[in-house]
């Protein structure tokens, strides 16, 4: 029989986790924007985008999905670049690509496309991704919601 003060402590490591996996992948949406981003383009003067419970659900699916090969991308390049800063790097935006040494390039592009391909089996236009990342960085609702739906897709599934 487990004691009490056991199960806490493994319901207190599993929260822990759980947390620093979930401000991982809210650290990527803002990564994404720095290290690998889909979008140059501001869009300023323009009424926030109304985005729906599915379109959250698909989003943070995709940046779940994502971010083991955002990471895996980023280490190689680091090492590639060395000690260097890495440059942002825009999947859309071929001169931020074409900045990197050869190598780097090639690792930049299939993670680009790798990217794409999760956003869209998640049933998501690229350009909707984009707008939902943008549109995260001022609009604290949005924040909140992408949050909830990032913590409960997280949870075991017999707790869902």
């Amino acid at each position: 029989m487990k004691k009490i003060s056991d199960l806490f402590s493994l319901t207190s490591r599993k929260r822990i986790l759980t947390q620093s996996f979930l401000f991982g992948a809210i650290a990527t949406v803002g990564m994404i924007s720095n290290a690998f981003s889909f979008s140059s383009k501001a869009y300023g003067q323009t009424p926030a985008p109304i985005v729906n419970n599915t379109e959250i659900n698909s989003y943070a699916q995709a940046v779940l999905a994502m971010e083991p090969a955002r990471q895996n991308a980023f280490g190689e390049i680091k090492k590639l670049i060395g000690n260097g800063e890495i440059p942002k790097i825009v999947c859309n935006d071929p001169n931020s690509i074409n900045g990197l040494p050869k190598k780097a390039q090639d690792i930049a592009v299939n993670y680009c496309n790798h990217a794409q391909k999760i956003v869209e089996d998640n049933g998501l236009r690229f350009e909707q991704f984009n707008k939902i990342t943008i549109e995260l960085q001022n609009n604290n609702i949005l924040k909140r919601q992408v949050y909830n739906t990032l913590l409960r897709l997280q949870q075991p599934s017999e707790s869902r």
